[in-house]
């Protein structure tokens, strides 16, 4: 059992020790955790699957990625803009995503406030809200990471002013981490940037 500090993997390199649960888990920590996302259609995904996430372990979402990624239209906003209520039924049936009225509608309903946007304001807004790197140390432990931050409180505002849904602060600060507008791995993990 870890102390929550980072754990030595298979190969040896100490990680964070949530990532060690699964190989989906290392690759997805190794890789893709806390590395920057811009693009307004990739945060577009990453804000809907955070969404999806809320109330669910993350290993779930991560494991039918594809699955959403093909019902959602590659997350495209301006394809799931113009999806229809006859769109929303196929995906209340579709088995490779989760099922979720509530998180499904605003998903759609998301895609249409953003496909009115200017290109580039999703991005420029997330990004406006990403910490000074050089104010906060390393987590240590997994009890230095937040769940919520000023930060995340004031994206998550920010968002729904300009009519978003299922955007919370804990979900905003989830988007924050798994977009790299933070990085929340610990101190010794093996895929923390440098300083």
């Amino acid at each position: 059992m870890s102390d929550g500090t980072a754990v030595a993997g298979d190969d040896g390199a100490l990680r964070c020790p949530w990532a060690l649960s699964t190989p989906d888990y290392v690759t997805y920590h190794d890789e893709e955790w806390g590395r920057p996302v811009h693009g307004d259609d990739a945060l577009f995904e990453r804000l809907s699957l955070e969404a999806f996430q809320s109330g669910l372990s993350w290993i779930t979402i991560l494991r039918r990625r594809e699955g959403f990624r093909a019902a959602f239209a590659g997350f495209e906003i301006a394809k799931v803009a113009t999806f229809t209520d006859a769109d929303k039924d196929r995906l209340l049936a579709d088995e490779g995503i989760i099922r979720n009225r509530a998180k499904i509608d605003a998903t759609v309903a998301n895609a249409r406030v953003l496909a009115e946007w200017p290109a580039g304001d999703l991005d420029a807004l997330i990004w406006s809200h990403a910490p000074d790197p050089t104010t906060r140390p390393a987590p240590k432990t997994l009890a230095d990471v937040p769940a919520v931050t000023p930060q995340s409180t004031a994206l998550s505002k920010a968002l729904k002013k300009r009519g978003l849904r299922f955007v919370g602060p804990t979900t905003a600060y989830a988007l924050m981490q798994a977009c790299g507008l933070v990085d929340d791995h610990l101190e010794t993990c093996v895929a923390r940037s440098a300083p």
